[in-house]
């Protein structure tokens, strides 16, 4: 870590760190500790605050419209799945969408697959806890990261818990190779200890607290995502944890009613500008650049998805029109063309199951709506065959 960058932090300190080298001898360095967060909001540019007031505007549009449509509900998984393929592919783990959207969950052969695959499953969890009201809590991360990692690479003894070791960030250019990790990072997160935990339980109180009249929604949920990125409680899936704790702040303050976000696609596309924002808040204390690039991402975010929602409001429609010009009028073939658009592939037991049916009957309803063109097999395989509605497909790989 380029220490003098640090040096003169108005936001944290610096604090020693030591270790063994793996030949033998130790080593001598420094790690970053940033300052708690405070009940004010920092000071920010005329440009960060038209960024936030344009944020808040993108994000009340689209959930008024979640809320006008009759189950808003039904564009979740796509909205997750989405976010999985762009939250994993932020840490290095790429899988293209189309295989990501047409993926079951317990499709966990490929372990770059399991990556995404768990993410879905923790991200299901926690917008399970925030609907029946559940708090969060150190414990409650801990156990969301344990089953972020179970069964990948970046499984340790040590999962499911605040970190135990030291762990660093990133590599800085030009460094010789021959440097060790902890002097060649670009960034060094607090050491592991008492004092970590207690940071973080501290950040997680203060992101349930009720900042209103102080802080602006969008700043503090900004602010919380810096610390918790800056304290990296955990030896892996920091950054998918984190991001998934924007939407779920934006949910617990009011400002979502449906978790219809994902942020991950806009971040992904913008990665290194991303690292540079986050790291100039520890750096120079500089809120400023990091909440006005936040907050535009949150705006253009809520703007895709409110597009999305209303582009698969349509094809619902479109689907449900081109039944009523065919002699399946029945309750159950609406039910299947709101269970494709929900689901972006799905089995014929997974669709007999959602219709409350036996799968003989729901395989011959999917093959009346295959035959009428509302449907189509998604592969060729024989077991165990997908389906999907291809028009839903064409507006989440194409919107």
């Amino acid at each position: 870590m380029h220490v003098e960058l640090f040096q003169k932090a108005p936001f944290g300190e610096l604090v020693p760190i030591s270790g063994s080298l793996p030949g033998g001898g130790t080593w001598n360095h420094w790690a970053f500790l940033p300052s708690p967060l405070g009940d004010e909001s920092p000071e920010l540019s005329s440009v960060a605050y038209r960024r936030v007031a344009d944020a808040r505007a993108a994000l009340a549009a689209l959930d008024s419209t979640a809320q006008r449509l009759p189950n808003p509900r039904l564009f979740r998984s796509s909205t997750l799945r989405l976010e999985a393929q762009s939250t994993a592919a932020l840490e290095g783990t790429y899988e293209p969408l189309a295989r990501v959207l047409a993926a079951d969950t317990d499709d966990v052969q490929d372990p770059s697959m399991r990556e995404v695959l768990n993410y879905l499953f923790v991200a299901e969890t926690a917008f399970g806890w925030a609907e029946e009201g559940r708090g969060w809590s150190v414990s409650g991360l801990s156990s969301l990261q344990a089953v972020l990692v179970h069964g990948t690479p970046s499984e340790r003894e040590h999962s499911g818990q605040v970190r135990p070791v030291q762990v660093v960030i990133g590599r800085r250019e030009g460094v010789p190779a021959t440097e060790i990790p902890i002097k060649a990072a670009r960034y060094v997160p607090p050491p592991p200890g008492d004092d970590l935990e207690a940071r973080l339980r501290e950040l997680v109180t203060w992101m349930q607290a009720d900042h209103r009249g102080r802080i602006d929604p969008v700043v503090a949920t900004a602010m919380s995502h810096y610390e918790f990125e800056a304290l990296h409680p955990f030896h892996d899936g920091n950054g998918r944890l984190g991001r998934l704790l924007v939407v779920l702040q934006l949910y617990s303050s009011g400002v979502l009613t449906e978790p219809s976000l994902s942020v991950s696609p806009w971040f992904e596309a913008r990665r290194s500008t991303y690292y540079d924002a986050l790291l100039g808040v520890s750096t120079y204390g500089d809120w400023s650049t990091w909440v006005e690039f936040f907050a535009l991402g949150l705006s253009e975010s809520a703007e895709a998805a409110r597009s999305r929602m209303l582009a698969l409001a349509a094809v619902q429609g479109e689907l449900k029109e081109h039944l009523r010009a065919t002699p399946l009028r029945t309750a159950n073939a609406r039910v299947l063309i709101d269970f494709a658009v929900a689901q972006p592939t799905f089995t014929v037991a997974q669709a007999a199951a959602a219709m409350k049916m036996g799968s003989p009957g729901a395989k011959k309803l999917i093959d009346s709506l295959v035959t009428h063109g509302i449907l189509a097999p998604y592969d060729e395989r024989v077991y165990n065959r997908r389906f999907f509605a291809p028009r839903v497909m064409d507006v989440l790989l194409h919107q």
